[in-house]
């Protein structure tokens, strides 16, 4: 009973010994490669220790006690050589990171007014390659007459990407893969004459890169397709020919000369 009465009337005396705050899950976004570091926010005289933790399991990765540093390399070795603790502040920093570092972070700060606990996700993106643009050849055929160049952009193995096709400023369509794919096109047809100006991007959350088109250089009419592939047609042709001509004539003179002799 009379812990009970106690428990009603200093709630308070519990709560700074066992009581744990916890904040809000902050996300943080990086490019693979860059350096992350998580703060604590946290002075030399509002923690005893702190402890940080990695991944759905809580694998402990950094521990400052007091002011004494000790770093670990998670699981298989994952973060080795890679982790900075700050001794005063606890903070910590992933450097060179890899999609693979993506996921929860625990903070977990110990003495000071109470023990605390902040938790931090955090996303890496892999590094962005410039889309490739390329022309459908299959669209001039030898019946083709379609006054449009087609065009394809691409890019391989991305993932949590959106591609997209700009007329200007304008967007003109898009895709979105949230998982590794191992490629991925948008199509875009313009005119041969069109002067105005396109763009392919590829973009993250965080950052993105972009392929001008140069309509004049990747797109021909057809016919000139045609025409320069039927005139190298013929071209082959006459030099199979000459050649042809020249081997029997080699053939028939060597033939006159051995009856000669």
């Amino acid at each position: 009973m009379l812990c009970l009465l106690a428990l009603l009337y200093y709630p308070w005396n519990l709560i700074g010994v066992f009581g744990v705050e916890t904040d809000e899950i902050k996300s943080v976004l990086a490019m693979e490669g860059e350096s992350v570091t998580l703060n604590t926010d946290v002075s030399v005289t509002q923690r005893n220790k702190i402890l940080w933790k990695f991944g759905d399991q809580g694998v402990l990765i950094a521990l400052l006690d007091d002011n004494e540093v000790s770093l670990f390399n998670g699981t298989e070795g994952q973060f080795r050589d890679r982790l900075q603790l700050d001794s005063q502040t606890g903070s910590l920093t992933v450097t060179n990171t890899r999609t693979t570092d993506s996921g929860l972070y625990e903070l977990n700060i110990k003495g000071g007014s109470g023990d605390r606990v902040k938790k931090f996700s955090v996303t890496v993106y892999s590094r962005l390659l410039i889309p490739v643009v390329t022309r459908d050849s299959s669209q001039c055929s030898s019946s083709s007459s379609s006054s449009y160049c087609s065009l394809l952009c691409s890019v391989v193995n991305v993932s949590d990407v959106t591609l997209s096709w700009y007329k200007g400023n304008s967007l003109l369509s898009s895709i979105s893969v949230s998982h590794l794919i191992s490629s991925v096109s948008l199509h875009l047809e313009v005119e041969y004459q069109d002067n105005n100006t396109y763009s392919c991007v590829l973009n993250n959350p965080i950052r993105n890169q972009t392929k001008h088109l140069d309509i004049s250089q990747l797109c021909q009419p057809c016919s000139e397709i045609h025409c320069c592939g039927v005139t190298e047609a013929v071209i082959r042709l006459a030099i199979t020919v000459l050649l042809g001509v020249a081997v029997v004539a080699f053939v028939i003179n060597d033939i006159r000369s051995r009856n000669a002799v």
